[in-house]
């Protein structure tokens, strides 16, 4: 009997069942290919010429570690890395902060959330040209904010920080702050809204504060939360160049230059091409550093 069983064959699809299923490859391969050559290709391109002595224009002339070496001995990366740090710390732990305490308040089923939540959204909505430009408006003591008051007579009133060397960075942590802050609400409100009521009724059964239900219940259980924002403002404040740009432009003198601003000012303006790539080379090392542990962790925990 058993050598007279056959294994059923495997059935060939059609016609029909071979392009539904080659369409979606045709469609998304010009895609690919642009993101290879234009993405990928560029990086791996840019990461070359950091080697070499480029300077206008690319020459292919290979000069090892040089730029790297030219970069940290330049007065202008330190204060672009210093003033990253300000900038990203600040940035990073406002967010977090403003982030979690609009989601704790949204999440307390209070009447007209979903009108208020499209307003805490909204200015993740503009670009930062337009949000560092706005600010520029705003906080300029012409025609912004010291103007206004001014004006309603409070004449002793002064906020020059755009102006003022020791306090311009703060200038674009704030902005900075006021773009994101919404963005970073909705992945905490989304987490909240994710934790099992089961625990905090049982907790509550069992007597536990407010105060003790956030401290050890909730504020563990969003760690992918803080987790991901984390990573997602790091890599907003790494590549910040459009704010700081629109906003002070990169002064007053250097006091808001950040290694965005550097590279391009090295690259295009200072025809430094082999410094300005091996800052960029820099900057991608950094990113690569925050986001390939945390896709690491997410795909080991998808296994």
């Amino acid at each position: 009997m058993a050598a007279d069983y056959q294994a059923p064959t495997a059935v060939k699809p059609d016609l029909r069942t071979r392009l539904q299923n080659l369409i979606p490859k045709l469609v998304l391969s010009p895609s690919l290919a642009l993101i290879l050559v234009f993405v990928y290709g560029f990086i791996i391109f840019s990461v070359y010429l950091s080697f070499t002595g480029s300077r206008i224009l690319p020459v292919y002339d290979w000069v090892g570690l040089e730029n790297y070496e030219k970069l940290f001995r330049l007065r202008h990366w330190s204060i672009a890395i210093k003033n990253l740090g300000i900038f990203a710390g600040l940035y990073i732990a406002i967010c977090t902060a403003i982030g979690l305490s609009l989601a704790v308040f949204l999440d307390q089923k209070i009447r007209g959330e979903g009108f208020l939540r499209p307003i805490f959204l909204y200015p993740m909505a503009l670009s930062f040209i337009v949000t560092g430009t706005a600010w520029k408006w705003f906080l300029d003591p012409g025609i912004g904010l010291e103007h206004t008051m001014h004006l309603w007579g409070w004449e002793s009133f002064e906020f020059d920080w755009i102006k003022n060397r020791d306090f311009a960075i703060y200038t674009v942590v704030i902005a900075a702050v006021w773009q994101t802050s919404g963005f970073v609400m909705a992945m905490f409100l989304a987490g909240l809204r994710g934790i099992d009521n089961e625990i905090l009724k049982a907790a509550q059964i069992d007597g536990a504060s407010n105060w003790n239900m956030y401290r050890r219940i909730i504020i563990p259980q969003l760690r992918p939360a803080f987790l991901s924002a984390f990573v997602i403002l790091s890599h907003l404040a790494i590549k910040s160049y459009d704010l700081v740009v629109a906003l002070t432009g990169g002064g007053p003198g250097r006091a808001t230059e950040v290694p965005a601003t550097f590279m391009y000012s090295y690259t295009f303006t200072r025809n430094q091409m082999g410094i300005g790539a091996s800052s960029a080379v820099i900057m991608l090392m950094t990113i690569a550093a925050i986001m390939v542990p945390y896709l690491y962790a997410e795909l080991r925990e998808k296994k």
